[in-house]
C-alpha cells in the first residue's frame, strides 16, 4: 500500500492537481469571472509550458539554450497568422476548436523545424558557444518579424490579431484549453523521460563521452530533444497569440528567454514539478510587482525582482544553509503534518554516496588516460612507466 501510494505521488500527483485546477477554473469561468484571473492565468499557463519545454533541454539534456523566446515567437506569429487567415476566409468564430487545433499544429510544426535546424547546426557546440548560437537565433527571428511588411506580420507595430484575440469575456475558454495543453505537455515529457530514450538523454547529460562509448546515438537524441522542446515552445507561442493583442516581436527578446531560464534554474535542474511551481510563483511575482509599482516607482520593479531571485538562489545553494534546508524542506513539513515516521530502511546523510565522495574520478579523466606500450608489450599508463623509469 505504501509503495503504491509513493508511486502515485511521484508519477501522478501533478496530473491530479492540474485536473482539479481545471475543474475549479471551469466553474469559476461560469460563476464569477474576474479580470485579475483573466489576465494572470493565461500568463501562468504559457510560462508553465515554456518552462517544461526548456527544462527538457537545460535540465535533462544538460545544454544551455538562450533562444527559447525565438521558438515561441515563431509559434505566435505563424500559428496566429494561420488562425487569422482561416477566420477571415471562412465563417469561423475565434473559439472554433478546428481553427485552434490547426493553429496549434502549424505553430508547433514550424517551431519544431526551426528547432531541428538549430539543433543540427549546434551539435558540435556546448556550453557558452551553444548559448551564443541560440541567443543569436532568437535575435535573428525577432529582427525578421520586426522588419517584416505591414501586410505580412505587422512590422514594428505588431501583428493585429483582433479577429483571433479572445478578450476578457471569453478568455476562460483559453484557460481551460491551456490547462488541457499543460496536461498534454506534462504527459509527453514525463513519459519520454521514463522511456529508454529518456535514459539515453540523461546519460548524455551526465557524460557525453561515456554515452558514446556505450553505443548511444548522441546526434539522434540531441536533435530529438531540440525538436520536441521547440515544438512545445511553439504551442506556448500560439496560446500567447490568443491571449495578447497585438503580437509584438519585441516581447520575445533575449530577456524573455533568460526569464524562462531563470524559472527552470530556480525550480531545480531536471525537476519537472519544481519548474511548474517556479513558473507559477515567478509569473505571479511579476504580475504583483507590475500592479504595485506604477508611475515613477515602476523602475524599481526589476530591482525588487532581481533581489528576490538572488535571495532564492543564495538560499538554494549556500552551504551554510544546507542543514536548515534539509530540516525545514517541504517534504519534512508534509511528513510532520501527516505524522509519518522515518523508515529505517531509507539511508539518509550517507557520506559514501557517489555524488558527495570528494576523491571520485570523473569519467572524462578515465576515458582520456594515455595508454602506452612498454618493451615487454604490457599496456601501462604513462605515469606508471615514468615511475618505474625513475626507480631504475
Amino acid at each position: 500500500m505504501k509503495k503504491s501510494l509513493k508511486g502515485f505521488t511521484k508519477h501522478y500527483l501533478n496530473y491530479t492537481v492540474i485536473g482539479i485546477l481545471l475543474v475549479v477554473f471551469s466553474i469559476l469561468s461560469i460563476v464569477s469571472p474576474t479580470r485579475t484571473m483573466a489576465d494572470l492565468l493565461p500568463s501562468i499557463i504559457i510560462a508553465v509550458i515554456a518552462a517544461l519545454s526548456l527544462s527538457l533541454v537545460v535540465g535533462f539534456l544538460g545544454e544551455l539554450s538562450l533562444g527559447h523566446a525565438g521558438f515561441m515567437s515563431i509559434g505566435a506569429y505563424l500559428g496566429g497568422k494561420v488562425a487569422i487567415a482561416l477566420m477571415e476566409a471562412g465563417d469561423f468564430e475565434a473559439t472554433n476548436v478546428l481553427v485552434f487545433v490547426i493553429a496549434i499544429a502549424v505553430g508547433a510544426l514550424c517551431a519544431a523545424i526551426c528547432g531541428f535546424v538549430v539543433g543540427f547546426a549546434a551539435l558540435r557546440l556546448r556550453g557558452d558557444y551553444l548559448a551564443i548560437v541560440t541567443l543569436a537565433f532568437g535575435e535573428i527571428v525577432r529582427v525578421i518579424f520586426t522588419n517584416s511588411g505591414k501586410e505580412t506580420f505587422g512590422g514594428a507595430l505588431g501583428l493585429d490579431n483582433e479577429a483571433q484575440f479572445l478578450g476578457q469575456k471569453r478568455i476562460y475558454i483559453l484557460i481551460i484549453i491551456g490547462m488541457v495543453l499543460v496536461l498534454f505537455t506534462l504527459f509527453v515529457i514525463q513519459n519520454l523521460l521514463r522511456s529508454k530514450a529518456g535514459r539515453a538523454i540523461t546519460a548524455i547529460r551526465d557524460n557525453e563521452i561515456a554515452a558514446k562509448a556505450t553505443g548511444i546515438n548522441v546526434t539522434k537524441f540531441k536533435l530529438m530533444v531540440f525538436v520536441i522542446s521547440a515544438a512545445f515552445a511553439g504551442i506556448a507561442g500560439v496560446l500567447f497569440s490568443y491571449s495578447k493583442n497585438p503580437i509584438k516581436a519585441d516581447i520575445f527578446d533575449y530577456n524573455y528567454s533568460i526569464e524562462i531560464l531563470v524559472i527552470v534554474v530556480l525550480g531545480g535542474m531536471g525537476n519537472i514539478n519544481g519548474s511548474m511551481i517556479s513558473a507559477v510563483l515567478i509569473t505571479v511575482l511579476n504580475n504583483r510587482l507590475t500592479d504595485l509599482l506604477k508611475g515613477d516607482a515602476a523602475v524599481y520593479k526589476d530591482i525588487f525582482y532581481a533581489l528576490i531571485l538572488i535571495l532564492i538562489v543564495i538560499y538554494n545553494n549556500a552551504p551554510a544553509l544546507k542543514s536548515f534546508r534539509e530540516k525545514y524542506n517541504l517534504k519534512n513539513l508534509i511528513n510532520k503534518i501527516l505524522r509519518k515516521k522515518h523508515d529505517p530502511s531509507e539511508i539518509t546523510n550517507d557520506a559514501a554516496r557517489w555524488d558527495v565522495v570528494p576523491t571520485k574520478i570523473e569519467m572524462n579523466e578515465v576515458l582520456s588516460t594515455d595508454i602506452v606500450i612498454d618493451k615487454v608489450g604490457r599496456g601501462d599508463d604513462s605515469a606508471d612507466i615514468l615511475e618505474r623509469g625513475g626507480n631504475k
